[in-house]
């Protein structure tokens, strides 16, 4: 696993002693930011940091203190219900009182600390914490993992004045925060065009949340799928993940091609609902499951012959697909249905690992890339041997 501390503001045990962070879904609750959140609360309370996570569960409200190295690590949960996805303005609702809570109850803690780290997801906490910033004593560092409200403009088919005006608004906000993290080069860039100085932005990445030991067994591969090259898609595939083209492209290979490639959508999301209807609806071969807790996600990903990976071309720089760095880290290819200008291909390009990229739209290509895989995979009796 990465450092998740490596050219963090927070990187000094002795430059702020009281740090609070404020992330989303905390494990087990499956979601990225809230995973990596907890890692990066323990690596700071092993470092001498007393650290207050806040986050959500679906399991119900705990507080839960305990000593860490050198340090305190109190994590606060809040229950919550999941995110009403089928309408645009119940999310918002949804969003608008989980920060409300989210700040309510850290606002003791906050007020208390020398650091406070708070993320993109849930989205818009930047509404409250940067006005409310008069009352906080210590430094404001807003982790960008997704750009919002970037992301839903990205999503939408035409512009909207709405989202504009909040997209105004929040450029204001984010110029008076005093430093930043984000995820990728891309997204450097992206916020560099907001305003804000690069000084005050620090690359710091994800890492893979899980660590991969020489002999550990791998899951096994479910029975459907068995025998065949297997592509698998682990995590959450939302909106801003590529569907057609991976669609497309794999019809083309099953229909046109030897179809020897098994898709294993291990998912939750819209775009992995959308993308299961149509290999229902056109009657392709693939296998649906949950995504796994984290304890399982080793194995997991040591389980297939390669890994997708997809990303919209709008949502380049606003978004950073995570689970490239597990997927590099299993030591499978990968396959990256997105552009060249985002930092899943730089990272990609740079592992010492089989690698396709194909751009959106080219379903063609994708159906190609499907092909290269499956004549690679027989080489090999099984996955591991790659």
């Amino acid at each position: 696993m990465i450092d998740l501390l490596e050219q963090s503001p927070f990187d000094d045990p002795m430059s702020e002693r009281r740090i609070v962070i404020i992330a989303d879904w905390l494990p087990p609750d499956f979601g990225a930011v809230g995973q990596y959140m907890q890692m990066r609360a323990r690596a700071l309370a092993e470092r001498g940091h007393e650290v207050t996570l806040v986050g959500l569960a679906s399991g119900g409200a705990s507080v839960r203190q305990e000593r860490v190295g050198e340090g305190t690590l109190t994590e606060i949960r809040l229950a919550a219900r999941p995110v009403p996805r089928g309408s645009l303005a119940g999310r918002l609702m949804w969003t608008i009182w989980t920060d409300l809570r989210l700040v309510f109850a850290a606002f003791g803690r906050l007020r208390a600390a020398d650091g406070i780290l708070f993320t993109g997801s849930p989205p818009f906490l930047i509404h409250l914490l940067a006005p409310l910033r008069p009352l906080w004593k210590g430094r404001l560092v807003y982790r960008i993992t997704d750009f919002h409200p970037e992301c839903l403009i990205a999503a939408q088919e035409r512009p909207s004045r709405l989202l504009g005006w909040l997209l105004a608004l929040t450029n204001f906000w984010r110029r008076r925060i005093e430093g930043f993290e984000v995820l990728g080069e891309d997204q450097l860039k992206r916020l560099h065009e907001t305003g804000i100085p690069e000084e005050r932005i620090a690359l710091v990445r994800d890492g893979s949340p899980v660590a991969f030991v020489d002999g550990e067994a791998a899951e096994p591969l479910p029975a459907e799928i068995a025998g065949s090259c297997v592509l698998l898609y682990s995590g959450n595939y939302g909106i801003a993940h590529e569907v057609a083209t991976v669609a497309e492209g794999y019809k083309l290979h099953h229909r046109q091609g030897t179809g020897r490639v098994r898709l294993w959508l291990s998912a939750a999301g819209a775009g992995a609902e959308e993308l299961a209807g149509r290999f229902v609806a056109e009657q392709l071969p693939f296998h649906r499951s949950a995504p796994v807790p984290l304890e399982k996600l080793a194995g997991l990903l040591r389980a297939p012959h390669a890994h997708l990976v997809t990303l919209k071309d709008p949502f380049v720089g606003f978004v950073m697909p995570s689970k490239i760095y597990a997927c590099l880290a299993s030591g499978r290819p990968v396959v990256f249905v997105g552009s060249s200008n985002s930092d899943v291909d730089l990272l990609a390009r740079s592992a010492r690992v089989g690698y396709w990229r194909v751009s959106c739209g080219d379903s063609a290509s994708f159906a190609v890339a499907l092909e290269e895989l499956a004549d690679r995979a027989e080489t090999s009796a099984t996955p591991s041997g790659w």
